[in-house]
């Protein structure tokens, strides 16, 4: 084979070389551009301040566990399906709830059961639930319930990130920090939320809040009550399910 013959060969080979080093190097940066927008929200998150944290007054809770609350034997279950993240939510919570409680959990009347649909906004939504139903595991999910809605101020905005539920914890009586944050990171409630969310699904919901208004013992719930609403409907609703279940 002649030399000419053999530097063109060579010329090729080299050049082949630089495209597939070009190719590889193009590659490689890709990847840590896309590395970079992935750690760069984690990193930010990480070194943030804990921040403020709202404490709520605390109320005195009629007959609960975990997530319940009320007499398991009372006449009616209702079964709100929500999001910590969501404002009409927290609407309900700061608007209804309490009378909701004293009028129908407190006085028998109405058992009360929390479920989420936290996968619809985001992470935050679907780490909250995991914490609450850990502080459940102290009979302290109400109160952890309480806490989130007093501290939500927006979708997404780092109200939930993992230092802030831990820091909620602190500020509730009687609830074991170290228990608490061995739950968190072990991740125990996941499926307990995808449970929570596939069965809202199942049910049609379409938005939170919804409640589901059984009369208790019966798996077909009434018309559900979808958004919040005003204590007199809810009032109207319940008390016509109330003389339904005495039929």
């Amino acid at each position: 084979m002649s030399k000419k013959k053999l530097s063109v060969r060579e010329r090729r080979r080299r050049q082949q070389q630089r495209q597939r080093m070009t190719v590889l190097m193009i590659v490689l940066g890709l990847v840590l551009i896309v590395a970079g927008i992935l750690i760069t929200p984690s990193i930010r998150q990480a070194t943030q301040p804990v921040g403020d944290v709202v404490v709520p007054d605390f109320k005195t809770l009629p007959q609960h566990q975990a997530n319940t609350m009320g007499d398991p034997n009372a006449p009616l279950t209702v079964v709100e399906f929500s999001d910590f993240q969501c404002p009409a939510c927290k609407a309900f919570t700061d608007l209804v709830e309490e009378t909701f409680i004293e009028e129908y959990v407190a006085t028998g009347k109405v058992y009360f059961v929390y479920r989420s649909m936290g996968k619809w906004i985001g992470q935050e939504s679907v780490a909250a639930i995991e914490a609450a139903y850990c502080a459940g595991e102290q009979n302290k999910f109400w109160e952890y319930h309480d806490i989130l809605f007093a501290n939500h101020t927006g979708e997404n905005v780092g109200d939930f990130l993992e230092k802030r539920l831990i820091a909620f914890a602190e500020n509730i009586d009687g609830l074991d920090v170290k228990a608490f944050r061995d739950c968190l990171d072990s991740d125990k409630y996941v499926q307990q939320a995808n449970a929570d969310f596939s069965d809202g699904r199942n049910l049609g919901v379409q938005g939170t809040p919804t409640l589901f208004v059984y009369i208790t013992g019966s798996d077909t719930p009434l018309t559900p009550i979808q958004g919040v609403p005003q204590i007199a409907q809810l009032r109207q609703i319940l008390d016509d399910a109330l003389a339904q279940a005495e039929q």
